[in-house]
Parts: structure tokens; sequence; C-alpha cells
């Protein structure tokens, strides 16, 4: 029995976006307004590549949590390094600086965003560059 239902989501049935700020990355919006009706959350299922991941960066009014399903990275969480592993969860507070680069062939996570972000620009901050 596959009845279409917004309380049953499945990833792969979902259409995959490389969320702005990011490389080598495929997110599947599982939970969220336009999936399902969601208004206070938003939870995407997210497939970086080795080498790959964000620079830093911050979203004002907006908590994210990301729990890794598989694969390991360095996270950059408010200026510190922090090798982050699957079984792990990461909490970025809104406004906080945040980055990662895989290190294994793939990481894969559960990303929840409260309320919920829809790749909306106005909800990232990008960390000013260094003065050389």
């Amino acid at each position: 029995m596959t009845e279409k239902s917004p309380y049953i989501i499945r990833p792969m049935e979902q259409e995959s976006y490389s969320p702005a700020n990011h490389t080598g990355t495929k997110n599947y919006r599982l939970i969220g307004p336009k999936v399902n009706g969601a208004k206070y959350m938003e939870i995407a299922l997210g497939d970086i590549e080795r080498h790959e991941g964000s620079p830093a960066h911050a979203h004002p009014d907006l908590e994210q949590a990301v729990y890794i399903i598989e694969g390991e990275a360095i996270a950059g969480i408010d200026g510190v390094d922090h090798h982050v592993r699957a079984g792990e969860m990461m909490y970025f507070p809104a406004n906080v600086f945040h980055s990662i680069k895989v290190l294994t062939e793939r990481i894969k996570m559960l990303v929840i965003y409260s309320p919920p972000y829809g790749e909306d620009p106005t909800k990232v901050i990008h960390e000013p560059k260094a003065a050389e």
C-alpha cells in the first residue's frame, strides 16, 4: 500500500535542491510549509560530498539542529572547529556563525530549522571576509 499522505514522507520521492551557500550538497525537504503545511519547523535530509560543505554563515531569528546519520566532518561553530561524526547532534543558535567541511566520502544528516527556513536569502548572514 503506497498511498500519498502528508504524514508519511519518502525522501527519495521529494525533489532535491542545492542549498545556497553550500557546495556538493543535495537536500530533500521532509517536513515544512511546502511539503505538508508544517508551520513551526522544517526538516531536510542533507547529503554532502567529501571536501564540500559551506563557509561560515549564520541565520538571524532561526535555530538549527543537525543530527549526523553517516560520515564525519569538521564543523566550525562560533569560531571553534569540532570533529563531528555519525550519532552526534549539532546545535546552531540564531546569529551564531557555523560551517561544515566533509572528511569522509559523504555525510548524511537530518537538518532541523525552527521556524522554517525555506531557503530564504534574508535568513542568512555571511561572515565578513578577513582584511588582507
